[in-house]
Protein backbone atom coordinates (compact mmCIF):
# COMPACT_ATOMS: atom_id res chain seq x y z
CA UNK A 1 0.00 0.00 0.00
CA UNK A 2 2.50 2.73 0.74
CA UNK A 3 4.60 1.32 -2.17
CA UNK A 4 1.39 2.09 -3.93
CA UNK A 5 1.16 5.94 -2.71
CA UNK A 6 4.68 6.91 -3.05
CA UNK A 7 4.27 6.21 -6.92
CA UNK A 8 0.85 8.48 -6.66
CA UNK A 9 1.93 12.00 -4.98
CA UNK A 10 -1.51 13.29 -5.21
CA UNK A 11 -2.65 10.08 -3.48
CA UNK A 12 0.01 10.25 -1.16
CA UNK A 13 -0.76 13.57 0.19
CA UNK A 14 -4.31 12.86 0.59
CA UNK A 15 -3.74 9.80 2.66
CA UNK A 16 -1.37 11.76 4.96
CA UNK A 17 -3.85 14.76 4.63
CA UNK A 18 -6.47 12.16 5.79
CA UNK A 19 -4.52 10.73 8.70
CA UNK A 20 -3.45 14.15 9.92
CA UNK A 21 -7.28 15.73 9.48
CA UNK A 22 -7.83 12.26 11.71
CA UNK A 23 -5.57 12.78 14.20
CA UNK A 24 -6.24 16.45 14.82
CA UNK A 25 -10.03 15.66 15.63
CA UNK A 26 -9.14 13.13 18.05
CA UNK A 27 -6.77 15.25 19.72
CA UNK A 28 -9.58 17.44 19.86
CA UNK A 29 -12.02 15.52 21.30
CA UNK A 30 -9.25 14.93 23.92
CA UNK A 31 -8.35 18.12 24.65
CA UNK A 32 -11.74 19.24 25.35
CA UNK A 33 -13.06 15.57 27.41
CA UNK A 34 -12.29 16.14 31.19
CA UNK A 35 -8.53 14.61 32.21
CA UNK A 36 -9.03 10.99 32.44
CA UNK A 37 -12.99 10.69 30.57
CA UNK A 38 -11.34 9.37 27.45
CA UNK A 39 -9.36 6.03 27.50
CA UNK A 40 -7.95 4.28 24.33
CA UNK A 41 -11.17 2.61 23.04
CA UNK A 42 -12.75 5.96 23.37
CA UNK A 43 -10.21 7.97 21.24
CA UNK A 44 -10.31 4.95 18.78
CA UNK A 45 -14.07 5.50 18.39
CA UNK A 46 -13.20 9.42 17.95
CA UNK A 47 -10.86 8.77 15.20
CA UNK A 48 -13.42 6.29 13.31
CA UNK A 49 -15.78 8.38 13.43
CA UNK A 50 -13.82 11.10 12.09
CA UNK A 51 -12.29 8.94 9.24
CA UNK A 52 -15.67 7.86 8.56
CA UNK A 53 -17.07 11.58 8.23
CA UNK A 54 -14.22 12.27 5.65
CA UNK A 55 -14.17 9.23 3.59
CA UNK A 56 -17.92 10.00 3.45
CA UNK A 57 -17.35 13.42 2.18
CA UNK A 58 -14.36 13.47 0.21
CA UNK A 59 -14.72 16.94 -0.84
CA UNK A 60 -13.18 18.43 2.19
CA UNK A 61 -9.55 16.77 1.33
CA UNK A 62 -8.75 19.06 -1.79
CA UNK A 63 -10.31 21.60 0.05
CA UNK A 64 -7.88 21.00 2.95
CA UNK A 65 -4.70 20.43 0.14
CA UNK A 66 -5.87 23.42 -1.52
CA UNK A 67 -5.31 25.56 1.93
CA UNK A 68 -2.19 24.17 2.86
CA UNK A 69 -0.82 24.68 -0.21
CA UNK A 70 -1.83 28.19 -0.25
CA UNK A 71 -0.33 28.66 3.13
CA UNK A 72 2.50 26.90 2.03
CA UNK A 73 3.31 28.95 -0.71
CA UNK A 74 2.49 32.07 1.11
CA UNK A 75 5.42 31.40 3.47
CA UNK A 76 7.55 30.93 0.36
CA UNK A 77 6.83 34.18 -1.40
CA UNK A 78 7.36 35.97 1.98
CA UNK A 79 10.71 34.17 2.21
CA UNK A 80 11.27 35.15 -0.94
CA UNK A 81 9.87 38.62 -0.95
CA UNK A 82 13.02 40.46 -2.31
CA UNK A 83 13.90 37.87 -5.10
CA UNK A 84 10.31 38.01 -5.86
CA UNK A 85 9.01 41.29 -6.05
CA UNK A 86 11.38 44.11 -6.09
CA UNK A 87 12.24 44.49 -9.68
CA UNK A 88 15.58 44.42 -11.04
CA UNK A 89 15.99 48.09 -12.16
CA UNK A 90 13.38 49.86 -14.11
CA UNK A 91 11.90 46.43 -14.82
CA UNK A 92 8.35 47.41 -13.98
CA UNK A 93 5.20 49.54 -14.77
CA UNK A 94 2.42 50.83 -13.22
CA UNK A 95 2.08 52.38 -9.72
CA UNK A 96 5.78 52.07 -7.29
CA UNK A 97 3.62 52.51 -4.58
CA UNK A 98 0.37 49.72 -5.64
CA UNK A 99 -1.18 48.25 -2.96
CA UNK A 100 -0.86 44.55 -5.15
CA UNK A 101 2.36 43.85 -6.83
CA UNK A 102 1.31 41.40 -10.09
CA UNK A 103 4.67 39.35 -11.04
CA UNK A 104 5.15 37.92 -14.14
CA UNK A 105 7.82 35.25 -15.06
CA UNK A 106 8.05 35.05 -19.12
CA UNK A 107 10.00 34.73 -22.08
CA UNK A 108 10.64 37.00 -25.28
CA UNK A 109 10.02 33.82 -27.43
CA UNK A 110 6.86 32.83 -25.69
CA UNK A 111 3.67 32.92 -27.69
CA UNK A 112 1.49 32.80 -24.31
CA UNK A 113 3.44 35.64 -22.96
CA UNK A 114 2.58 38.08 -26.49
CA UNK A 115 -0.35 36.84 -26.30
CA UNK A 116 -0.64 38.81 -22.48
CA UNK A 117 0.48 42.04 -23.52
CA UNK A 118 -3.08 43.56 -24.22
CA UNK A 119 -4.69 42.22 -20.79
CA UNK A 120 -1.17 43.47 -18.91
CA UNK A 121 -1.85 46.99 -20.25
CA UNK A 122 -5.24 47.16 -20.18
CA UNK A 123 -5.24 46.14 -16.45
CA UNK A 124 -2.48 48.86 -15.79
CA UNK A 125 -4.95 51.15 -17.47
CA UNK A 126 -7.90 50.30 -15.23
CA UNK A 127 -6.24 49.83 -12.10
CA UNK A 128 -4.01 52.70 -10.98
CA UNK A 129 -2.87 50.86 -7.75
CA UNK A 130 -1.54 47.99 -9.07
CA UNK A 131 2.51 47.12 -9.73
CA UNK A 132 3.71 45.01 -12.23
CA UNK A 133 7.26 43.68 -12.24
CA UNK A 134 8.86 41.60 -15.16
CA UNK A 135 10.99 38.79 -14.51
CA UNK A 136 13.36 37.56 -16.77
CA UNK A 137 12.60 33.43 -17.01
CA UNK A 138 13.99 32.67 -20.49
CA UNK A 139 13.72 29.04 -21.19
CA UNK A 140 12.95 28.39 -24.64
CA UNK A 141 15.52 29.26 -26.75
CA UNK A 142 19.42 30.76 -27.20
CA UNK A 143 18.08 33.45 -28.59
CA UNK A 144 15.49 33.73 -25.16
CA UNK A 145 18.60 34.03 -23.16
CA UNK A 146 20.18 36.74 -25.43
CA UNK A 147 17.16 39.10 -25.24
CA UNK A 148 16.87 38.29 -21.39
CA UNK A 149 20.15 40.21 -21.21
CA UNK A 150 19.44 42.58 -23.48
CA UNK A 151 16.25 43.12 -21.32
CA UNK A 152 18.00 43.82 -18.27
CA UNK A 153 20.67 46.17 -19.28
CA UNK A 154 17.80 48.24 -20.32
CA UNK A 155 16.16 48.08 -17.25
CA UNK A 156 19.25 49.05 -15.87
CA UNK A 157 19.81 51.68 -17.92
CA UNK A 158 15.79 53.05 -17.61
CA UNK A 159 14.72 51.88 -21.22
CA UNK A 160 13.08 48.48 -20.16
CA UNK A 161 9.54 49.42 -21.06
CA UNK A 162 11.00 50.89 -24.36
CA UNK A 163 12.84 47.95 -25.24
CA UNK A 164 10.01 45.35 -24.08
CA UNK A 165 7.99 47.15 -26.17
CA UNK A 166 10.16 47.57 -29.33
CA UNK A 167 11.24 43.82 -28.90
CA UNK A 168 7.71 42.41 -29.03
CA UNK A 169 6.38 44.42 -31.58
CA UNK A 170 9.35 43.95 -33.80
CA UNK A 171 8.01 40.09 -34.33
CA UNK A 172 9.63 36.81 -34.41
CA UNK A 173 12.93 36.82 -31.72
CA UNK A 174 15.99 36.90 -33.88
CA UNK A 175 19.26 38.64 -33.74
CA UNK A 176 18.20 41.24 -35.63
CA UNK A 177 14.60 41.85 -34.04
CA UNK A 178 16.78 42.12 -31.17
CA UNK A 179 19.62 44.68 -32.52
CA UNK A 180 16.58 46.80 -34.04
CA UNK A 181 14.94 46.66 -30.69
CA UNK A 182 18.02 48.08 -28.75
CA UNK A 183 18.80 50.52 -31.41
CA UNK A 184 14.78 51.98 -30.99
CA UNK A 185 14.79 51.85 -27.32
CA UNK A 186 18.35 54.01 -27.36
CA UNK A 187 20.02 50.88 -25.38
CA UNK A 188 24.07 51.68 -24.37
CA UNK A 189 25.37 48.22 -26.05
CA UNK A 190 29.05 49.23 -24.02
CA UNK A 191 27.16 48.85 -20.81
CA UNK A 192 25.21 46.08 -21.46
CA UNK A 193 28.43 44.19 -22.57
CA UNK A 194 29.76 45.24 -19.34
CA UNK A 195 26.86 43.90 -17.06
CA UNK A 196 26.51 40.81 -18.91
CA UNK A 197 27.80 38.83 -15.33
CA UNK A 198 25.25 40.67 -13.45
CA UNK A 199 22.53 39.74 -15.73
CA UNK A 200 23.31 36.13 -15.88
CA UNK A 201 23.22 36.17 -12.05
CA UNK A 202 19.63 37.84 -12.31
CA UNK A 203 19.11 34.94 -14.78
CA UNK A 204 20.18 32.21 -12.34
CA UNK A 205 18.51 33.27 -9.34
CA UNK A 206 14.56 33.89 -11.25
CA UNK A 207 15.50 30.17 -12.19
CA UNK A 208 15.70 29.10 -8.99
CA UNK A 209 13.11 31.21 -7.26
CA UNK A 210 11.18 29.51 -9.97
CA UNK A 211 12.01 26.34 -8.95
CA UNK A 212 11.04 26.89 -5.91
CA UNK A 213 7.52 28.03 -5.94
CA UNK A 214 7.34 25.33 -8.76
CA UNK A 215 6.97 27.45 -11.75
CA UNK A 216 5.95 25.05 -15.32
CA UNK A 217 6.57 27.70 -17.82
CA UNK A 218 6.06 31.17 -19.18
CA UNK A 219 4.17 32.86 -18.57
CA UNK A 220 3.76 32.40 -14.68
CA UNK A 221 2.63 34.88 -12.17
CA UNK A 222 3.00 35.43 -8.85
CA UNK A 223 0.04 37.59 -7.18
CA UNK A 224 -0.17 38.08 -3.53
CA UNK A 225 -0.10 34.64 -2.19
CA UNK A 226 -0.97 32.76 -5.18
CA UNK A 227 1.11 31.07 -8.01
CA UNK A 228 -0.27 30.22 -11.85
CA UNK A 229 1.52 28.58 -14.46
CA UNK A 230 -0.95 29.78 -17.67
CA UNK A 231 -1.60 32.32 -19.75
CA UNK A 232 -4.91 34.12 -17.88
CA UNK A 233 -7.19 36.47 -19.04
CA UNK A 234 -7.99 40.08 -18.11
CA UNK A 235 -10.67 39.14 -16.24
CA UNK A 236 -8.91 36.64 -14.64
CA UNK A 237 -6.11 38.81 -13.98
CA UNK A 238 -8.09 41.06 -12.34
CA UNK A 239 -9.92 38.22 -10.19
CA UNK A 240 -6.22 37.50 -8.65
CA UNK A 241 -5.43 41.23 -8.16
CA UNK A 242 -8.50 41.86 -5.67
CA UNK A 243 -8.62 38.55 -4.14
CA UNK A 244 -4.58 39.61 -3.12
CA UNK A 245 -6.21 43.03 -2.04
CA UNK A 246 -8.84 41.82 0.39
CA UNK A 247 -6.63 39.60 2.00
CA UNK A 248 -3.75 42.52 2.40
Amino acid sequence: MIDRLSRNPLALAGAVLLAALVGAAAMWGLQRAAPGTLDALDTARVEAVVRDYVLDHPELIPEAMDRLRDRQMSKLIEANHKAILEPFGGAWIGNPKGDVTLVEYYDYNCGYCRASLPAIAELVARDPKVKIVFREFPILSEESIVAAKLSLAAAEQGKFKAFHDALYAGGQLTAQSMAAAAKQAGLDMTKAAAMTSRAEAEIAANRSTAQQLGLTGTPSWVIGDKVVSTALTLEELQKAVQEAREKS
